[in-house]
Formats: structure tokens, sequence, C-alpha cells
């Protein structure tokens, strides 16, 4: 009745007036069902307060997140190869040629690929970190991917300071065969010269973290994070069930699971993300 007597007074708005709410503005809870808004979840690291359910994050929102501001409140990091772009080695076309699919998810996300790195302090001490974004190509690791965390590790054994590599990606970059593949080697080798420089690893997976991704740096941590329920494997459930012909556990690659069996050193909850680096980094430089 209400809309028909604004209509008669001749006070009736647009339909883009009208109770206007800004495109996903309210997020459903996977978990319980619950109907959010954004603003909830920006102020909570991007985690349901009732269930503890983790979305996505960017890469930029991690170092949001962890990193040190400045008595203003700005921002005390700096961003690292941010100039790195993916090219086209194996001219691969799939459903639509390689270079168009690049071009329409860097226009898309904002990113030149599925990787950023910057470095500032946590808790005062120094780190290098790189961090990935699954909403590039799955995350999946690329050429540009395995050089930003080639180098952001260089940095840590140059620099003499420690290095957080955040992982979330579907694993190696199919588009580029062989080149991607070669970047499991590439970042393990850079982790070595890490250790040999008596500068700690820390790795973090998030959901999720599977395939290339990790059976090379994911996994190779001084000490080995992860987010709650975060899926974590190599292959996925699917092939091994097929595989091996049996059903597997409850929760299996799970991070909770991992962590039962020895692959996860710590679950870290994202909102304690930044205080637990701040304890572990204070550890090692003592």
């Amino acid at each position: 009745m209400a809309w028909f007597k604004r209509k008669e007074a001749g006070i009736q708005t647009d339909a883009a007036e009208q109770n206007e709410i800004p495109d996903g503005q309210w997020i459903k809870d996977p978990e319980t069902g619950d109907i959010l808004n954004r603003h909830v979840l920006e102020e909570n690291a991007w985690v349901s307060p009732k269930s503890g359910h983790h979305y996505a994050l960017s890469a930029e929102g991690y170092f949001d997140l962890i990193f040190d501001r400045t008595d203003d409140g700005e921002r005390a990091f700096t961003f690292h190869d941010a100039g790195l772009r993916p090219t086209d080695p194996l001219g691969f076309v799939d459903t639509k040629p390689y270079p168009e699919r690049l071009r329409a998810t860097q226009k898309k996300t904002g990113l030149n690929d599925a990787i950023q790195a910057a470095s500032g302090t946590v808790g005062g001490h120094p780190l290098s970190a790189a961090a990935m974004d699954f909403r590039f190509v799955g995350g999946s690791m690329g050429s540009v991917v395995g050089e930003t965390i080639a180098r952001a590790i260089r940095r840590g054994y140059e620099e003499r300071m420690p290095v957080l590599v955040i992982s979330q990606s579907g694993g190696a970059r199919m588009m580029e065969g062989a080149l991607s593949l070669m970047q499991m080697a590439k970042t393990s080798a850079h982790l070595a010269k890490l250790r040999e420089a008596g500068q700690p690893f820390f790795s973090l997976m998030t959901n999720p973290t599977t395939g290339g991704v990790t059976a090379s740096f994911a996994m190779l941590g001084d000490l080995n994070l992860a987010e709650p329920n975060a899926l974590i494997g190599f292959a996925g459930p699917r092939v091994i069930r097929e595989t091996i012909g049996a059903d597997l556990p409850e929760g299996f690659q799970r991070a909770e699971f991992l962590l039962e069996k020895g692959f996860v050193d710590l679950i870290v909850d994202r909102r304690e993300l930044r205080g637990t680096l701040t304890r572990l980094l204070g550890l090692f430089a003592n």
C-alpha cells in the first residue's frame, strides 16, 4: 500500500533509487547459511564471526593484514617486481588463446599475474613476503609466479631477513607447459640458499594449496602453517580414491588432518596471523 500512496502523491522514486544495495553487499556463509554484511567481513579479516569460515583473501589483503603501519595508519610496506608480466611461449590455445585469457583476467583483477611480493616489518621484525591470488587463473604457478617467489626468497638471503610465502593455488599452469614445472625446482633451489644464509622460511597454506605448488616450496617451510579447513594436497581426492580403489578418511587433505599426520606444524586463524607471525619472527630472531 505504501508504494501506491507514494505514486499517487507524486513522490515515487526511480527503481534504481529504491533501496539501492551495492552488488556483493550481502554474502552467504557456506557453513551456516547466514547472510553476512560485507563490511562485517572486511572488519573481521574476511572470516565469518559465527562459523569461522575463511573466505578467500587477495594477496594485497594479506599484506595489509600482516605488515606494520606508520603512526598515521598508512602502509609501511613496499611492493616488489610489479612489472613482471606473463607471455605465451607455447602459443597455447584451449577454449581461447592464452594471451586473450590473460588480458581478460588482468582487466578483471587488476593484477599482472597470480602473485604479489612485498617487504616491510611485522611487529618491528623485517620480512620478505610473496602471496598468491586465486582469482588469477586459479592461482596457477607459471613463469612469473615462480620468478616472483624466487626473487622474494633471494631478497631474504641477500638482505638477511626471513621469508613468508602465502600459497593459494590449483597448481602448475598448464598453458606454460614445462616452463611452469621448472618453477618448482627454481623456487626450491632458492630456498636451499635461504637456509644456507641462516634465514627462516615460513609457508602459509590457504584454501586451496594443491598440485605443483604443494610439491615444491609450499611444503618446504621451516614452519608449515595453514588456515583452518584449507584443502592441501598434490592430487585431488577423487583421483586418489579412483587410484587406490578405497574410500578416503574423513577430512582427508584438510589442514586439521595434515596437522594430525605431521605435515602441518600449526593451524592459524587469519585473525591471529599477524600476532602469530610477530611471535615467530621474534623467536627466530633471538
